[in-house]
């Protein structure tokens, strides 16, 4: 049950003596000062009825003080008033809102668009696009989206924007000349609708932390929407021994192909390191422990989450190699280690851009020469590097414990997840019975 009461605040008090004068409101055992605008000697204060002293000697505007008090004191009822015959499950942070009617502070919009550039402003630029979309879409499914608290955002909600993810649906394409044109899209995927829910239920967390949404009506929690029921198992591609012996021997002519080679092997030497988190090297991240020279980086993908760790690589003569090849194939730029990013001062955004076109063109120069090489059969990309490290080690029977540590997972779990998804060889000799 909340209550309201004014006050006068004598432990704030200002250099010409006075105290301001405030609204406390207490809900579910906290409480939220407001101040009036207005404030008093302890002298001035009638403690007992909450008021100014009628008492034209030391307060001669008592009577319009007071009046304006008691339209303060209305008003906060009218506030919860409202609030119950809505059916809002209000914070105070809400009831401030609505008590001195800002239009903003406490809308999902809003919020979503604080989270937004907080993200651009600490280099987190995928997660910061990630929200930007699932925000886009909120806003397609929900035209009122902008007007929505998040009392509203409930288990309805969700599953309405559930069944509207899964339609097909017409979207307006503008091009870069601003010509438009109507394209059909097919339904969203499951792990594509997984994508947006992991990004509103992380809004609403967010929120609920920074006591801007109840968890009343929190519509994730147990018995609520399953985000994990939506995940579907992506295929995990790997490279056979017999093509990997074949890109770690043979030498392409082609120099964009010998580029595309000599970087795949360098990510497969470094346990899987990503295309990002290759980009990003530089000579500072080569350290010098007791038994060498190592490659000490964190995963641009979870460098800032709690308990993120470091990943040693020992700086083999066979790294330092293809550190040099790659060099000679083509000059870093700036102080980067390798020769990835192709264009200096950029960063941000602009950085993180760049990387998506480079990745791709990455990718296509895989293809070529596995193409060169007569590997057909099996779609070559970055992400292939670090599936071939992972099961190499499985197939060495090296424990799962230690391959989780060199993917640089945090838990066994997803280790298990991730390397259950390969073909295993058991199962295979397991048939030969039948």
């Amino acid at each position: 049950m909340a209550k309201f009461k004014i006050f006068l605040r004598t432990f704030d008090t200002s250099k010409d003596g006075t105290n301001p004068i405030c609204l406390r409101i207490a809900k579910d055992g906290q409480k939220k000062f407001i101040g009036l605008n207005m404030s008093a000697t302890p002298a001035q204060w009638d403690e007992t009825f909450c008021r100014y002293k009628k008492d034209k000697r030391i307060n001669p505007l008592h009577d319009k003080n007071n009046a304006y008090l008691n339209e303060q004191e209305t008003k906060a009822e009218k506030t919860i008033k409202d609030f119950e015959e809505n059916k809002i499950d209000w914070t105070l942070n809400q009831f401030e809102e609505a008590f001195l009617n800002r239009s903003k502070k406490g809308k999902v919009k809003t919020f979503f668009e604080n989270q937004i550039k907080n993200l651009k402003e600490t280099d987190h630029i995928g997660n910061a696009l990630c929200y930007q979309r699932t925000l886009d879409m909120l806003e397609i499914f929900d035209k009122k989206f902008d007007k929505k608290i998040f009392s509203e955002i409930d288990i309805k909600y969700v599953r309405a924007f559930d069944s509207f993810l899964q339609m097909p649906r017409e979207s307006v394409y503008t091009s870069s000349k601003g010509n438009k044109r109507i394209v059909q899209r097919k339904g969203n995927s499951s792990n594509s609708r997984m994508i947006h829910f992991r990004t509103l239920r992380a809004i609403l967390n967010q929120a609920i932390e920074a006591k801007e949404a109840s968890v009343t009506t929190y519509p994730f929690g147990k018995g609520g929407f399953e985000v994990a029921k939506l995940a579907e198992e992506t295929e995990k591609r790997y490279l056979p021994t017999e093509y990997l012996v074949k890109i770690k021997n043979t030498h392409s002519e082609n120099k964009v192909n010998e580029y595309a080679r000599k970087l795949f092997l360098f990510s497969y030497f470094c346990y899987g390191i990503s295309f990002v988190d290759m980009a990003h090297l530089t000579p500072d991240n080569i350290k010098r422990f007791e038994n060498g020279l190592y490659i000490v980086y964190k995963r641009h993908k979870t460098k800032n989450s709690k308990g993120a760790k470091a990943i040693n690589i020992k700086l083999t003569d066979e790294l330092q190699t293809l550190i040099n090849d790659l060099c000679i194939l083509k000059q870093p730029v700036e102080n980067y280690l390798l020769p990835i990013i192709s264009v200096e001062g950029l960063n941000g955004e602009g950085l993180y851009k760049h990387l998506k076109t480079r990745l791709k063109k990455f990718n296509t120069y895989l293809n070529k020469m596995a193409l060169e090489f007569g590997i057909n059969d099996i779609d070559l990309t970055s992400y292939v590097s670090r599936h071939t490290m992972a099961m190499s080690l499985q197939n060495n029977e090296i424990p799962r414990e230690v391959i989780s540590q060199i993917l640089g997972h945090k838990d066994l779990k997803t280790t298990n997840t991730y390397l259950d998804s390969f073909n295993s060889n058991v199962i295979d000799e397991a048939a030969k019975v039948l």
